[in-house]
């Protein structure tokens, strides 16, 4: 049996704060730890019948770019449920509101660049 093996290394501050992000998986086609600036993992726990989520960023993540993460990250989830239930209603309408989070931002980045 294959296995596969994600790492994620934080370096934080006096506060515990995100400073780096770095990760690196066994099958990352690039050698080595790449550095990120945030990270979104969400675990189920079938025990508890509930998600467990683990969401760090950097200090220098910038807000637009945190906002477009989230709202990619969604989309994926979307893609995720699409391909794993067949249910299109609930994708669909997961899709819908990523349009919507993405027209707002292109919206709110616009009035900020004039």
């Amino acid at each position: 049996m294959k296995k596969s093996e994600i790492i994620f290394n934080i370096e934080l501050d006096n506060k515990n704060i995100p400073e780096k992000i770095f990760w690196d998986a066994t099958d990352n086609p690039n050698e080595g730890l790449e550095e990120t600036k945030a990270i979104s993992i969400a675990l189920w726990d079938h025990f508890h019948q509930n998600t467990l989520k683990i969401d760090l960023w950097t200090k220098e993540m910038p807000i637009g770019e945190m906002k477009r993460f989230y709202i990619e990250t969604i989309s994926g989830m979307a893609d995720a449920l699409r391909t794993a239930t067949g249910d299109e209603k609930m994708a669909g309408a997961i899709d819908d509101l990523c349009r919507t989070l993405s027209k707002n931002l292109e919206e709110e980045l616009k009035k900020e660049n004039s």
